[in-house]
């Protein structure tokens, strides 16, 4: 204690070291200390999380004479998928509280850090590790490919076969019947729950595949990797254009009662994928040009269901990118020829890009891959980003539930239209799709005008909250041939082959069932337009009354002319 009259102090030469450390900088302290070690984030260091966390047990444990538990793998991705807002700190506490609340001696399972989970986490529950009976069979040979090349190969050029040389109408070509009355209702029922799980089984890309291996193996030749931008800028407005001419061949030639005319629609798709397999390399069509992967890519962001990947895991402990390059058999990672899509699942944002495959999941050796089960459609509202030719595709395919009622307009509308002419019948045809579609480009004009930027959300965003009742929509029209003819498979498989079927039974839905089912989709399409749009905006029901009066004004007319109320 220095008194006063008493001489200023002497500075004295130590050999210690003082060492502090702090969560950030602070400029009034540092400046106290000669050197400074600045230290990345955890975030940043995934890599040394199994470290830090082994630090931290053993230092709990040790202090609370407590047996040591053991870290499991899937508790070490969950914290590498968490982003530690508070640091060292907040992982020193997760820690802790997660050995207080397991058994002493047991595991640190991943459900113990329940905490360390991100914004994008929340709400899903990983199905892999839930079940791992359905982690190996997704691991197996028989998905897909057993299934592809032992079953799909052989049955699809047989059903092309029969769409040929059989009788040409629904009630007597049991291929045309599988199309029509069973494919087209349970494609569509399958999106909100798998949602693009059909391109995995796909029958024109496992030709395509089978193109790439001829030309490969027995022709020599190299594939050409993708024009990646040319094929973002227009390949969305090709499978727009493709769709829209299959739409108006379908309805002007009678697609759905014309057997060889389905076969040829079939063989059109499957050697467009052939041939850009014999050119490019991978699932070029896929990707970008397949107009049923269009509708497949768009209705999977409702999906239930989602595959991602642990993205601190594959930059803590990935270094090869198996899943995305392919390569070797490495630990348990199993030699693949990489994404089909060229999508490498840590970078996956919405279920567009995603085929469910799974060759990402065996070729990954860290157990990165997730398949999720999620709240439907949470990436329209939190990761998506919004595509013109996607908004595009979407009025198209609204515009189609009114193009497959062209008899029910013109009698409700009173036209009196000859529809047998091909000229009236084309004219109706194009305005039943581009009538709907026009009215939801006014409707977002509307919005727009009454709802001044910043607040209002661009037409782009707020178009996809019609995707439901789209879905809807086409799910009710195709309900009448799945409840109507799809039970009337055997004596139409008899009826193919000249057989008499008429004692076989008959399972159909009586017609008040079905336009009760009709009425009933189209009312919770409408329903779920509402939530997705409200939760999409993020703005009052009084500014997007526009948009709610449309959708009711669409749920209407697709109610008058499908269940005729």
């Amino acid at each position: 204690i220095s008194r006063p009259g008493d001489p200023e102090p002497v500075p004295q030469q130590t050999a210690a070291k003082l060492v502090a450390i702090a969560e950030r900088q602070l400029p009034a302290v540092a400046r106290h200390f000669s050197e400074t070690i600045k230290v990345p984030p955890l975030r940043v260091r995934k890599a040394d999380l199994a470290a830090q966390v082994e630090y931290y047990t053993s230092l709990f444990c040790r202090a609370k004479g407590l047996d040591k538990p053991t870290l499991t793998p899937e508790a070490l991705r969950r914290l590498q998928s968490y982003d530690f807002p508070n640091n060292i700190r907040e992982l020193q506490n997760l820690v802790e509280r997660a050995i207080v609340q397991s058994d002493q001696g047991s595991m640190l399972t991943e459900e113990i850090f329940w905490s360390a989970q991100g914004k994008q986490k929340r709400f899903r529950l990983n199905l892999l590790n839930a079940y791992p009976a359905f982690r190996r069979f997704l691991r197996s040979p028989w998905w897909p490919d057993r299934i592809n090349y032992g079953f799909t190969a052989i049955a699809f050029p047989l059903i092309i076969a029969v769409l040929f040389l059989a009788p040409q109408t629904r009630d007597q070509n049991f291929a045309l019947n599988f199309f029509w009355a069973w494919w087209w209702p349970l494609v569509l029922l399958a999106f909100p729950f798998v949602g693009r799980l059909w391109c995995a089984v796909c029958p024109f890309m496992i030709y395509g595949e089978i193109t790439q291996k001829i030309t490969t193996e027995l022709l020599k030749r190299d594939l050409k990797p993708w024009p990646r931008q040319q094929a973002e800028k227009w390949g969305g407005w090709f499978l727009f254009g493709l769709f829209a001419l299959i739409f108006l061949w379908e309805e002007l030639w009678d697609l759905q009662n014309t057997a060889y005319l389905s076969a040829w629609l079939l063989i059109i798709i499957t050697a467009g994928a052939m041939i850009c397999s014999a050119i490019f390399e991978r699932r070029f069509w896929c990707r970008y040009l397949c107009p049923i992967g269009g509708m497949n890519g768009l209705f999977a962001k409702l999906s239930m269901t989602e595959l991602r990947a642990q993205q601190g895991t594959c930059s803590a402990e990935c270094s090869t990118y198996q899943c995305y390059k392919g390569g070797p058999q490495k630990g348990e990672g199993l030699e693949t020829a990489g994404c089909p899509l060229y999508s490498h699942p840590a970078q996956l944002e919405d279920n567009r890009d995603c085929v469910l495959c799974m060759t990402c999941l065996k070729a990954c050796p860290h157990r990165s891959v997730a398949v999720n089960l999620r709240p439907p459609a949470i990436e329209l509202w939190t990761t998506h980003r919004p595509r013109t030719y996607e908004v595009a595709l979407l009025l198209l395919l609204l515009g189609g539930i009114f193009l497959h009622r062209l008899p029910e307009i013109n009698q409700i509308l009173g036209l009196n239209l000859d529809l047998s002419q091909f000229w009236p019948h084309l004219g109706l045809a194009i305005a039943a799709l581009g009538v709907p579609a026009g009215v939801v480009l006014l409707t977002g004009a509307v919005v727009q005008f009454l709802n001044s930027p910043p607040k209002a959300k661009p037409f782009l965003q707020l178009a996809y909250g019609y995707l439901p009742l789209v879905l809807g929509g086409s799910l009710a029209h195709y309900l009448r041939l799945g409840l109507g003819e799809a039970g009337q498979i055997l004596p139409v498989t008899m009826a193919t082959f000249g057989l008499q079927g008429s004692t076989l039974p008959i399972v159909v839905a009586h017609p008040a069932v079905i336009a009760f089912l009709q009425g009933s989709t189209l009312v919770f399409g409408t329903l779920c337009t509402f939530v997705l749009t409200k939760k999409m905006s993020k703005q009052s029901w009084r500014s997007l009354l526009p948009q709610y009066l449309t959708s009711l004004g669409l749920a209407w007319a697709m109610a008058q002319i499908i269940v005729g109320l």
